[in-house]
């Protein structure tokens, strides 16, 4: 843009991210009826949305700034195509006044492919600005469904549905779905101790390289079809999050350990590969320093990421954190924290705010 043009608004909008989703593989069209649990965490996704009038009258009418790529490049909003065309078919589906010209920033704090749902929550951060700037609201499980009809009927890609609906509602989510891609989300709230303590203990931990597994997941989605024994596995992952929850709000954190590995234990049932050797030497340093709790993050597989629920005292935790930096392979703990919050948007300008 050019310097000397007039900013007529400045949007900004934030999405977080997701981890520990117990349950995670059961939101998926082949598991049926399914259930999840899962945390929103800060850092979050972030999208700024600069707007000027399009003198010009240009049909690429938007500067998209992918800041984590290093590129920037104009888009024709009725032409989606390549590069990052999950952020053009998101501003295809809310497209800017053709009056107006946008200079669209978007910026996730955590690497791409680390298993905390970040092009979910990207997508749900950039969708929220693009409506705030459209002044059309619509609810946050339409926007969660939004976001995941990108990545399925525009981008024709394999999704669950959990990581847009953690993006959009923050905070705890358990969610159900009947049919997908239906979902009914309950934000569980916890007293303020229990809330502070989970946050304390939680760790996420990047496992040197971005998540990789596509023919993995295949693999695991034949098997699924085919209704052997990884059908009963899925069976019973529909069960923890129930347990979990339950475990939350009886301020048992021990428990909800307890879930995760077993969480973690059904996901390696499906298939072997879905922990890999980086995730098993993290999880041989949590055991011997007692953590109450670990699960891959995600379908699990190759790079990614993995929570741990930490032990209780804080020195044990640091050094259990300090031997986890030390494997080396670029696995290192990442700093987040518990995000109550889920998207919101508003205009810098006018710090008009709009939480769905």
């Amino acid at each position: 843009m050019r310097t000397a043009e007039r900013c007529l608004r400045l949007i900004r909008s934030r999405a977080p991210l997701r981890i520990n989703d117990i349950g995670g593989w059961t939101d998926t069209w082949f598991a049926g009826d399914g259930w999840v649990l899962n945390l929103a965490v800060a850092p979050a996704v972030e999208a700024q949305i600069k707007v000027y009038e399009n003198r010009e009258k240009s049909k690429k009418n938007v500067l998209l700034h992918a800041e984590n790529y290093g590129q920037s490049f104009w888009v024709n909003p009725s032409q989606p195509s390549s590069p990052h065309p999950l952020l053009q078919h998101i501003i295809a589906r809310v497209p800017p006044p053709p009056h107006l010209k946008c200079e669209i920033s978007v910026f996730s704090p955590v690497p791409a492919g680390i298993s905390t749902g970040t092009s979910a929550s990207v997508s749900v951060a950039l969708l929220g600005g693009l409506l705030f700037l459209s002044n059309r609201k619509i609810s946050l499980q339409k926007i969660a469904s939004l976001a995941h009809r990108v990545e399925t009927e525009d981008l024709n890609m394999q999704s669950g549905v959990q990581d847009q609906v953690c993006a959009a509602f923050g905070g705890i989510c358990f969610i159900h779905i009947p049919e997908y891609p239906q979902t009914r989300v309950e934000r569980i709230s916890l007293q303020a101790r229990m809330w502070d303590e989970l946050d304390r203990r939680l760790c996420l931990i990047y496992l040197g390289k971005p998540h990789l597994s596509s023919a993995i997941h295949k693999k695991v989605i034949a098997r699924l079809k085919r209704g052997g024994p990884e059908r009963r596995t899925l069976e019973k992952m529909k069960e923890l999050p129930s347990r979990a929850k339950a475990s939350l709000l009886a301020g048992n954190l021990d428990s909800y350990g307890e879930v995760m590995i077993e969480n973690n234990e059904c996901q390696r049932a499906l298939l072997p590969q879905l922990i890999s050797r980086e995730a098993d030497a993290i999880i041989k340093v949590a055991k011997r320093h007692k953590a109450s709790g670990w699960k891959v993050n995600g379908a699990g597989g190759r790079g990614g990421s993995l929570t741990i629920l930490g032990p209780a005292d804080d020195g044990c935790r640091r050094q259990m954190l300090r031997e986890i930096l030390s494997l080396g392979k670029g696995i290192k703990p990442l700093l987040t924290s518990l995000s109550q919050r889920g998207l919101v948007s508003w205009d810098a300008k006018s710090f008009s705010r709009q939480e769905i």
